[in-house]
């Protein structure tokens, strides 16, 4: 009798959950960005700087525009939870990439369970990025000797949703 072993390699787990507000232009309302997103990660957030300058918004390269904070470990998996909950436990079929990320927003942060509504910030979106990754993965990001992920180790988007369905209980539509 043959017993079939999945490799320990394969095993999929979130390495993080990236929170992003973009606010488009710097002053109070990048303030009121960071503290919403305190508020919702529980960790503290930082400005993010335009790349470019752009004329037409009014936008200078090095202002800041936006906020974001990174999750990773068991705050990421309780946060994302959370921000899935707000979306009803459904994630478009669409929003994974051939990576093992996918992507999706939120259009009114106070849907989020756990988050009440403040007069002082209002009501804001935002974007969720989450990555996951199998181990072995350390390969492509070490300063020496790097290499790249084999096609066979790669997270296809089929084993991403099958791991958010198995793990989150989340519909993929």
């Amino acid at each position: 009798m043959s017993q079939v072993t999945k490799s320990p390699m394969k095993k999929i787990t979130l390495e993080k959950v990236v929170l992003n507000m973009g606010v488009g232009k710097s002053g109070d309302v990048i303030e009121i960005a960071k503290k919403a997103l305190d508020e919702i990660s529980g960790k503290k957030s930082c400005a993010r700087n335009a790349k470019e300058t752009q004329r037409d918004w009014g936008v200078r390269k090095g202002e800041p525009i936006g906020a974001a904070v990174t999750v990773r470990g068991n705050d990421a998996i309780e946060l994302l939870k959370r921000l899935l909950e707000a979306k009803g436990n459904a994630v478009n079929g669409k929003s994974f990439d051939n990576f093992g990320n996918f992507s999706f927003g939120i259009k009114e942060h106070i849907d989020i369970p756990g988050v009440k509504y403040d007069p002082q910030i209002g009501i804001l979106g935002l974007g969720i990025s989450v990555t996951l990754t199998r181990p072995g993965y350390g390969i492509r990001r070490r300063s020496k000797h790097k290499a790249s992920v084999g096609k066979t180790h790669i997270i296809t988007s089929r084993e991403a949703k099958e791991y958010l369905t198995k793990e989150f209980g989340v519909v993929v539509v």
